[in-house]
C-alpha cells in the first residue's frame, strides 16, 4: 500500500501491455505506486486502456505505435494537483519510434525512456542506439531538467558496471555492456544525475532483466538494465530503491521486473 507521507515511482518494461494488463492492474491496486512508467507497451494511442486505468485511480499519458516500442506514464489522480504532458518524442530527426515521454506532476519532471536495444555491436541498430543516446544527452544538456526536481527512468538497455551483470566476462564487449554504451550512461551521471539503486546499495549484484531462455531467471543469470536516475534536487528525498523480483515470477511475466524508488514527499 502507498504511504501518503511518501512518494513512490516505478519503472517497468511490460513487454506488451495487452499481455500484461491484468498483472499491471493487480500491481496498481495492491502497490498503489504514485507514478508508474511503462516501456514496450506495443500498442497505439487509440487502443491504450485509458478508461480501465482511470477506473483504478490513475491518469495516463501514452506515446505508442503498433507492435513495437511505446512508453506510458501513469499517475495517481489523488496525489498531484497539476499534471501535464510536456513532450511525447525525443528530438531525433524524423525518427518514428516512440521511446520518450516527458511529463510534469506539480514541480516534479519525469522523463520515461525506452532506449534502443542495439541488437549487436556490429549492427546498424547499435549505431542507432548510440545516436539516440547522444540525442538524449543533448536534450538534457540543452534544457534545465537536471537542475530541478527531475527523474529520468526506464529501460536503458545498458548494464552500467560489471556488478550489474551475472557473468561479466561472457558479456564483455557485447551489446548492453559495451564500452560506448557504458560511456553514454556515465555521461548521464556527469550531468548531475544519480543512479538511485546504487546510491542506496552500491555493492550487491542485483538484476532487473532475465532472458526467457535457458532458465535464466531460475538461475539468476540476469542484467540490471532498468534504472531510475534522480537529480541532485531529488537526491536528499530518496529513501529506498528496490527491484520487485516477485513480479517476474508471475504467469506470463515480462522478462523485466519493476524497479521502484521511494522518496520523502515533495514539499
Amino acid at each position: 500500500m502507498s504511504d501518503e507521507s511518501a512518494l513512490s515511482i516505478c519503472s517497468w518494461n511490460v513487454n506488451s501491455l495487452k499481455v500484461r494488463f491484468e498483472q499491471l492492474k493487480q500491481l496498481l491496486e495492491t502497490q498503489q505506486w504514485d507514478i508508474v512508467c511503462l516501456q514496450e507497451t506495443k500498442t497505439t494511442d487509440d487502443r491504450f486502456p485509458y478508461e480501465a486505468i482511470k477506473a483504478i485511480g490513475y491518469a495516463a499519458f501514452h506515446a505508442g505505435q503498433p507492435t513495437y516500442n511505446g512508453v506510458a506514464t501513469l499517475v495517481r489522480m489523488d496525489r498531484f494537483e497539476h499534471m501535464a504532458l510536456i513532450q511525447a518524442r525525443l528530438p531525433h530527426g524524423d525518427d518514428p519510434q516512440q521511446r520518450f515521454l516527458l511529463a510534469q506532476f506539480d514541480d516534479l519532471l519525469i522523463a520515461n525512456v525506452y532506449v534502443p536495444n542495439g541488437q549487436s555491436v556490429d549492427s546498424e541498430k547499435y549505431g542507432y542506439k548510440l545516436s539516440w543516446l547522444d540525442h538524449l544527452l543533448k536534450f538534457l544538456n540543452d534544457t534545465d531538467c537536471c537542475s530541478r526536481p527531475f527523474v529520468l527512468l526506464g529501460d536503458f538497455n545498458i548494464a552500467p558496471q560489471d556488478l550489474d551483470v551475472h557473468d561479466p566476462e561472457q558479456w564483455r564487449g557485447q551489446v548492453l555492456c559495451s564500452a560506448p554504451e557504458r560511456d553514454r550512461f556515465q555521461q548521464l551521471l556527469e550531468l548531475g544525475l544519480v543512479d538511485s539503486l546504487r546510491h542506496i546499495d552500491p555493492t550487491t549484484r542485483l538484476y532487473s532483466w532475465w532472458d526467457y531462455r535457458q532458465l535464466a531467471f531460475q538461475k539468476n543469470k540476469g542484467l540490471r538494465i532498468d534504472h531510475i536516475l534522480v537529480s541532485q534536487a531529488m537526491l536528499p528525498r530518496l529513501t529506498a530503491c528496490e527491484i520487485n523480483r516477485q513480479a517476474r515470477k508471475a504467469e506470463k511475466a515480462s522478462d523485466h521486473a519493476p524497479v521502484i524508488a521511494r522518496f520523502k514527499k515533495l514539499l
